[in-house]
């Protein structure tokens, strides 16, 4: 085992009985307007001049929200602040979803550092909406911030909302619930486990997208509202919402951590990307975790150490070589790059052939693909990311007998074959409606014809993506898949889908070009696959070589 894959000893010893650290509760901090934010203060034992992790959630400060909120950190000799987000848990004022978090956490950080107790650097720390308010203050922290360590998360939450064009309906409506309910009592036990549920029951319902919420949570929630309704806003809404334009200015060192099956890895990738475009050297792990998958626990709080240590007490023992560490699927191995995407990556087009057929040669003359999309009936997604719950692969196959699912398999593959980056798809397709979505998955088919996902993307029409060709509405449009590092092994089959819905992980495309809030008009879009020589679509793969 590598040096960097072993978690870091403790910097000092804890005698039996000592406590590791003490505790100040419900610390008040005031904000400019006059609302005061709860924070609790985390203090290891015998450390001097401990440096501080800042933590701002809207989850809870204790019981078991404190281990995700780095209570594990504090033995390790750092001092611990975590702030509750204005709105919830004791802190006065409002909560309103993404919105105070800049000037909320700027104040925080400008008390912070008037502190007695603090000696002159911070870092922060934290998953999923914790995240979030750090890259919400990362680009007017000052100096003072030494360092990032950042867990299934983003700069913006913004594209995850809109995956595509389209409405995450799944992933909003159930993280509303979720913090509407988790205040209530037991609420952060059972919100995690039914919220999801009732979503999900709701998205089924038939219902327009503007009563969802009630239907779920029984009355009107001001987030689901807020984002459904900026669905096609260009400004406004999401300006104090949106910190990826900040990202490049970010000086302070980044530790990101990612899951091939997170709703937000797409973004968080763009996070890094943005970083090495202004020269700095993130670190990036991305490992076969969803967002609520308890097992990136324990790598986010040893990567989050080794991180804190280098760039907080000037032990860099416990980095690794390579900044960019990613579990290959399939190939069950975690291999290490000195960037992402991996250096010698090949682009291969994979074409999609008349009579099902999918592979590097390009296609003959042949007429299009037809299906026919009904946004009364959508086509489900039976796998792919989502909030809450699993988002481990599954068997597609019910999927791919529907007749509104078109499916191109490769032969079985005579070489192992390893996919490690970006995919895409490059699409030649027709519509007799202006407004329509197209959705395209990347399957494995194992030899006993089980076929699980391994990415997916899809993109809602009109859009800047799309070209016209030539002067017979054929349009071209590129798809953004997931990225991944998967290897299909040998014998198995590569599989391709098309199909214009993910419901309701996507709120179904009525066709009608109407508000999304209260379109009630369903209209069934006929749909058609080019694939020959003149308009040859594709699956793009990021192809690393054939085997190890």
């Amino acid at each position: 085992m590598a040096p960097w894959d072993r978690l870091p000893a403790p910097p000092v010893r804890l005698r039996r009985g000592l406590a590791p650290y003490t505790v100040e509760r419900d610390i008040p901090v005031t904000m400019p307007d006059g609302v005061t934010l709860l924070a609790d203060r985390y203090v290891p034992a015998g450390v001097a001049r401990p440096p501080t992790i800042l933590v701002r959630t809207p989850y809870g400060r204790r019981g078991p929200a404190a281990l995700a909120n780095g209570l594990l950190l504090v033995p390790f000799g750092f001092q611990l602040v975590v702030q509750s987000a204005r709105g919830t848990f004791g802190s006065g004022g409002e909560f309103d979803p993404l919105g105070s978090e800049h000037a909320d956490g700027l104040a925080t950080v400008e008390w912070l550092k008037r502190q007695p107790w603090f000696h002159g650097t911070f870092a922060t720390y934290g998953a999923s909406y914790l995240g979030y308010s750090a890259w919400a203050v990362a680009a007017e922290a000052g100096p003072e911030l030494k360092a990032m360590s950042l867990q299934i998360t983003a700069s913006s939450f913004r594209d995850a909302a809109y995956v595509g064009g389209s409405f995450a309906l799944e992933s909003t409506l159930t993280w509303t619930d979720l913090t509407q309910r988790q205040t209530q009592p037991l609420g952060m036990l059972t919100a995690p486990l039914l919220s999801r549920r009732r979503a999900v029951r709701a998205a089924r319902s038939g219902r327009p997208l503007s009563e969802l919420d009630v239907l779920t949570g029984g009355r009107p929630m001001r987030f689901y509202q807020d984002v459904l309704a900026n669905h096609a806003a260009a400004d406004g809404y999401w300006d104090t919402r949106d910190f990826s334009g900040t990202v490049g200015t970010v000086e302070a060192p980044v530790n990101l951590l990612g899951g091939w099956y997170d709703v937000f890895l797409p973004w968080q990738i763009k996070d890094y990307l943005a970083l090495r475009a202004a020269g700095q050297t993130p670190y990036l792990t991305i490992g076969p975790w969803w967002h609520t998958d308890a097992r990136h626990g324990l790598p986010a709080l040893r990567e989050s150490l080794a991180w804190f240590r280098a760039h907080l007490l000037g032990d860099t023992s416990g980095l690794r070589p390579d900044p960019v560490r990613v579990y290959v699927t399939g190939a069950r191995e975690w291999r290490h790059f000195a960037d992402w995407p991996p250096p010698g990556a090949r682009q291969v087009r994979w074409h999609m052939h008349a009579g099902w057929g999918l592979g590097e040669d390009g296609p003959l003359p042949a007429s299009p693909s037809t299906y026919r999309f009904d946004p009364a009936r959508p086509t489900p997604a039976l796998g792919g990311p989502t909030l809450l719950g699993s988002s481990r692969p599954v068997d597609n196959r019910p999927l791919e007998r529907r007749p509104d699912v078109l499916v191109f398999t490769s032969p079985p593959l005579e070489d192992d074959l390893d996919v490690i980056g970006p995919i895409g798809a490059d699409l030649f397709v027709r519509s007799d409606r202006a407004h329509t979505d197209f959705i395209v998955r990347l399957c494995d088919v194992a030899p006993d014809g089980t076929s699980r996902n391994v990415c997916e993307g899809g993109l809602r029409l009109p859009s800047p993506a799309e070209k016209p060709v030539g002067t017979d509405g054929v349009r071209r449009i590129a798809v953004d898949l997931w990225p991944t590092a998967h290897r299909f092994a040998r014998g198995h089959r590569v599989r391709v889908h098309v199909t214009s819905g993910a419901h309701p992980k996507v709120a179904a495309n009525p066709g009608t070009g109407d508000p999304l809030a209260t379109a009630s008009r369903m209209v069934k879009a006929a749909q058609e696959l080019f694939h020959d020589p003149d308009r040859p679509s594709a699956i793009i793969l990021s192809v690393h070589g054939r085997g190890s």
